[in-house]
């Protein structure tokens, strides 16, 4: 790491978003070209800076910076260009050698403590030395606040953040209550501020960190899907966080409860501790799905006339179109026409599509307005394409069109409550995907009197955010519902569907490589996979279901490991996009990125613009957010300007930051987990070894569900039956089905 200290002699380039920044900085050994994140930096200010140098092919010799600090000039040939760089308003370069020439090497200290002395310098009235010293004052304390915060190893781009929330008021924060951090600022969570507060010679045993530490816990629970912890979990992971004894740490829950930050129920033997805003969510939940929950038949129920003037509507439609019902089906068109909220539930090959095609007709007869979507673009693809009629994704139904911080879940969508959508029916596909803020979102859109049909495979995996409102739904038992479970004759012909609903039902499957799409390669050895893998992607498989090699999904049950997501992309890269003198890279952190690579977001993120460009680069729609599971290509890595810009689903094109890149991941192998609603040409998945209690029938199911055309499956045969024979369901805490049910009991 190498040091270096000198004047900002000119911006070549500032992301104003994520403060990348190109610099030309003129020291003692001339002008070095600095590029890193320096955010906040101006023209004319001092910086000392740690690095290192390297050798860019294109444009040579330049300083990359770790870390930087802004320093005041020591000589009067610094302080005269600092002055007249434009770094104090009003101040220009004659103006500053006036300055300079009056007060040499005191000029900042005359200043800072004696601006009125600035009046003796020709052209400084005593309004222009008030102002000059206010920004000097404020120059000051942001310099010295940044200053103060590096004791704490608080980094450049934080202490903006903290600087810009409290002012001079930090200072009192980091004395106090530096656990305040986490809950005011975006991107610090309890352990940076467990860090600042040790730091800070805040005590382990503090009420201010064993509160913090409780509510860590609560969030740190979504990302496993949990909406509560029951008491006993709760107690035993913030003891282990904390490192202190259990009687410490359940006092605290009583103030927390009393500050509204969390909310405790005890529904039987077991206290649940929710974090306020996520117990709300589920009761808005429950109330707004029962205001839905209307009855469109006089009686309440659909009358035998009524029925049998549905039935004949339907024999109509059917005959029209050449379909063909069986009695379930049937009974879900009936069912959707009587309710305001149904559920169809059913795995593949078991008509859903057909059912859903039947709904349309009817509701489309009736003069009904009929809006369609899904969670993600290629669920709403796939789902446009089975119906022939417009699918959005949930998002863009419901217009997003907020800035607004997602830890809260306070997305701002312009349908709500105030501006409902104007749609007869809504019909949901893929809700096992959908978490329970999303559900929300959605709910608060759909006015009283709309019908909403909620369909999906409740035996996939549960949806990526916290919830699995799709199982509560059905669990609740305040709903119609129908579950499909017949697979039809057509669908008999793809053993890909067969051994789903085989390894649905437990059963063992013929792994003897007799199918037309669905093989079994026993191989042992890593490497061993490894090869046949890059050979069925690259040589074998796009020319067996007529694709390219992009639309080919390794999908794999873990991350690390050798057969996890991240050695494995490592490997693909090398060999479907190999490198290429005129492809571009870029590396972040441990993660290379190259131009054609293909990556996903990996989170939600509601801010970041997206466009359509035409075939002339006239951007013809935009939008907002991306996110978690959107996958696509990158189109261009430009080092100049600090940017890459993948192209996603329906040409939709974002432009990245190198300091937003932690929100991307090369995606030739990808978690089971995010390929939920997602269908691919072909899946290939390395099933060696690993941890029993993730290995599992759910599991297996949702990664063979997501082939089209063709599953390859490579590893061990006894792994694959035991997969089969392993029934658990990795437990989620959601109480849905409860709010759902004690609201059902107050409307009786």
């Amino acid at each position: 790491m190498e040091t270096i200290r000198g004047f900002v002699q000119h911006i070549v380039f500032q992301n104003a978003e994520n403060g990348y920044t190109v610099l030309s900085l003129s020291g003692e050994d001339g002008e070095t070209v600095l590029v890193g994140m320096l955010k906040g930096i101006a023209q004319g200010d001092s910086i000392q800076a740690e690095g290192e140098y390297f050798d860019h092919p294109v444009y040579g010799v330049q300083f990359k910076v770790s870390s930087y600090q802004v320093v005041l000039p020591q000589d009067e040939a610094g302080i005269e260009k600092y002055l007249a760089s434009g770094a104090i308003k009003g101040v220009g370069a004659a103006l500053a050698a006036r300055i300079v020439k009056r007060f040499g090497g005191d000029t900042f200290r005359v200043m800072e403590e004696e601006p009125e002395r600035l009046t003796e310098v020709k052209g400084i009235s005593e309004r222009i030395a008030r102002e000059i010293s206010a920004q000097m004052e404020e120059k000051k304390d942001m310099r010295e606040a940044f200053i103060y915060l590096q004791q704490f190893g608080v980094s450049n781009t934080l202490a903006v953040k903290i600087y810009n929330t409290y002012g001079s008021g930090l200072y009192s924060i980091l004395r106090e209550n530096p656990y305040k951090l986490a809950e005011d600022i975006e991107g610090v969570g309890f352990k940076i501020a467990d860090e600042i507060a040790s730091k800070a010679g805040i005590r382990a045993d503090s009420d201010f960190r064993i509160r913090s530490g409780i509510f860590y816990v609560l969030l740190q629970a979504l990302q496993e899907g949990h909406l509560y912890l029951p008491l006993e979990l709760l107690l035993e992971r913030a003891e282990e966080l904390l490192n202190v004894a259990g009687q410490q740490v359940e006092p605290q829950l009583q103030t927390l409860s009393m500050d509204k930050k969390i909310v405790m129920k005890k529904p039987g033997e077991t206290v649940q501790v929710f974090a306020m805003q996520y117990y709300y969510m589920e009761l808005n939940c429950a109330r707004m799905l029962m205001d839905l929950n209307v009855s469109f038949m006089q009686e309440g129920e659909l009358l035998p006339a009524e029925e049998a003037a549905v039935s004949r509507r339907i024999e109509s439609i059917t005959a029209a179109e050449g379909l063909e019902l069986d009695e379930f089906q049937e009974k879900a068109v009936l069912e959707s026409v009587a309710n305001g909220v149904f559920i169809l539930s059913g795995g593949p090959g078991t008509g859903k599509t057909t059912t859903i095609n039947t709904m349309l007709r009817y509701f489309e007869g009736e003069g009904l307005d009929i809006f369609l979507a899904a969670p993600t673009g290629r669920a709403a693809k796939r789902m446009e394409e089975a119906t022939g009629y417009e699918a959005k994704t949930i998002h863009r139904m419901l217009e997003l069109a907020g800035t607004l911080k997602e830890g809260g879940q306070s997305v701002r969508f312009e349908r709500n409550e105030e501006n409902p959508l104007e749609a007869d029916v809504i019909i949901i596909d893929e809700m096992s995907m959908v978490d329970i803020s999303l559900f929300q979102a959605l709910l608060k859109a759909v006015s009283s009197g709309t019908r909403l049909i909620l369909v999906g495979d409740v035996d996939q995996l549960p949806s990526v955010g916290p919830g699995q409102v799709l199982r509560d739904l059905i669990s609740s038992g305040v709903f119609p519902t129908v579950v499909l479970k017949k697979i039809f004759r057509q669908a008999e012909e793809s053993d890909i569907i067969v051994n789903a609903h085989r390894i649905n039902r437990g059963e063992e499957l013929k792994l003897n490589n007799q199918s037309k799409d669905f093989f079994f390669l026993e191989r042992n050895d890593v490497n061993v996979i490894y090869k046949h893998m890059v050979q069925l992607i690259t040589e074998k498989l796009p020319p067996y279901v007529g694709a390219d090699a992009f639309d080919i999904q390794v999908l794999t049950p873990m991350r690390k490991g050798n057969l996890g997501v991240e050695t494995l992309n490592r490997i693909l890269q090398k060999y479907v996009n190999p490198p290429d003198e005129k492809k571009k890279e870029y590396l972040y952190g441990e993660t290379l990125f190259r131009e054609g690579d293909k990556v996903m977001q990996i989170k939600n993120n509601y801010e970041l613009e997206w466009e359509i460009v035409s075939k002339y680069g006239i951007p013809i729609d935009k939008g907002l957010g991306v996110f978690n599971g959107d996958m696509g290509r990158i189109l261009e890595i430009n080092e100049y300007a600090g940017t890459l810009t993948v192209e996603y689903d329906e040409h939709r094109q974002v432009t990245y930051g190198f300091a937003q890149l932690e929100e991307l991941e090369p995606a030739y192998a990808i978690t089971i987990h995010k390929a939920q609603g997602s269908e691919y040409a072909a899946v290939l998945m390395p099933l060696l070894s690993g941890p029993k209690m993730l290995f599992n029938r759910n599991l297996l199911y949702t990664g063979v569900t997501r082939a089209k055309s063709c599953v390859t499956i490579l590893g061990s045969r006894e792994l694959v039956g035991a997969m089969i024979r392993n029934a658990d369901v990795n437990r989620r805490y959601t109480a849905l089905a409860e709010r759902i049910r004690e609201v059902a009991e107050l409307k009786r």
